[in-house]
């Protein structure tokens, strides 16, 4: 019952708490603003996306009067980009930039293509790519009529295998994923799924920071540690409502990326790590919390500890050395990303996540023990 209460007591707290629920806010935000990064970024790196949703449409390409009708003229048109006709290139030169033309394309007096390209454009490495590719298959095209080819041989030149695709599975077993982009799908899995999941914990070692050095600065501190309470019962009081509640918006965070089609695997294995996560971050912050003297220090404090966590959790996602693959794959950002992407996990590839479990639960034993000699000090 007391243990209750104290949980009761500090899940008003966190309730009642502005700057809490306004966080939460911010983390929807968060989310949103990273799904919509990710799409954009993919759809504007990817030739076929951008076909697919009209943008390519948009995107005009300004073509000197001498190639109107020629082959690259109909491929550039079949790329789906609006051409402008100029007899003058100099002219449309002029309009090549933010707002005008994204590429300029002319017959030199060699009769060589030549492009220019706007690079501040937001879909520059796409436009790019489609120009090269219809300026190469014009350009190939001309030396092979040059030397006498047909256009039947031409086209074979060009296109010598006929790739045919037979889908194995049905579309019943698809994945629902928002968008059929692999680069989506690395940013979201690979880097935006555990960064979201996370920050509930992040905050969570924020919040108990606050609430054990509150206490001392409020003066009630001397008086919770004379309770007739062991140190353990304490501590999961205090606890027990941040972890619920950080766990709670980690599921919230799960469904609201399930309803943007970005489905999450194993989802229980999922908030099982979480959950030792989360016990180790809140173990961290009550052992900052017995080292400091104030709400200040212990805010600065906690600020470091979580830069170095990030860097920890989040700075292998991105190396791809081989040596360190064997370390790697015992990173918890890395079985988290395991688990969200995988429909059917193997029992061997879960028992990865077993050192993050014992450190997690070893940094919070320490923080109870540090806890308790605290304790036996002050009283």
């Amino acid at each position: 019952m007391k243990v209750g209460a104290i949980a009761k007591k500090e899940a008003q707290d966190i309730l009642y708490n502005k700057i809490y629920l306004l966080v939460i806010f911010v983390q929807v935000l968060i989310i949103l603003g990273a799904f919509g990064l990710a799409v954009i970024s993919s759809i504007a790196t990817d030739p076929a996306l951008l076909d697919t949703y009209g943008f390519t449409s948009s995107l005009k390409v300004g073509v000197s009067q001498d190639l109107n009708g020629s082959e690259l003229a109909q491929d550039l048109e079949a790329q789906k980009f609006s051409l402008i006709y100029y007899n003058n290139t100099g002219d449309a030169l002029k309009h090549l930039g933010p707002g005008g033309l994204v590429a300029v394309v002319e017959n030199s007096s060699s009769e060589a293509i030549t492009v220019h390209l706007d690079n501040s454009n937001v879909f520059f490495p796409v436009v790019s790519q489609k120009l090269n590719d219809a300026v190469n298959k014009y350009t190939l095209t001309k030396k092979l009529e040059s030397a006498g080819l047909n256009q039947s041989v031409i086209q074979t030149i060009q296109n010598p295998v006929t790739l045919t695709e037979i889908k194995v599975n049905d579309n019943t077993k698809k994945a629902p994923i928002a968008l059929d982009s692999s680069y989506f799908v690395e940013v979201m899995y690979g880097f935006i799924v555990p960064f979201v999941l996370l920050l509930p914990f992040f905050m969570a070692s924020n919040i108990v920071t606050d609430s054990v050095v509150g206490e001392r600065e409020r003066k009630t501190f001397e008086v919770l540690l004379m309770a007739p309470l062991s140190s353990t019962m304490v501590i999961i009081g205090k606890i027990l409502p941040i972890l619920f509640f950080s766990i709670l918006q980690s599921i919230a965070w799960i469904l609201l990326m399930d309803l943007l089609r970005v489905p999450i695997y194993n989802p229980i294995e999922m908030i099982l790590i979480l959950f030792f996560v989360g016990l180790g971050f809140i173990g961290a912050g009550i052992i900052i919390s017995m080292l400091v003297d104030s709400t200040k220090e212990a805010n600065s404090a906690i600020t470091l500890a979580l830069v170095f966590a990030t860097f920890i959790l989040f700075v292998p996602l991105f190396i791809k050395t081989p040596y360190f693959s064997g370390i790697l794959n015992y990173i918890p950002t890395v079985i988290m990303i395991k688990m969200a992407s995988t429909p059917a996990m193997d029992f061997k590839e879960l028992l990865a996540a077993l050192p993050t479990i014992l450190l997690s639960l070893g940094i919070f034993i320490l923080a109870v023990r540090y806890f308790r000699h605290e304790r036996a000090i002050r009283l």
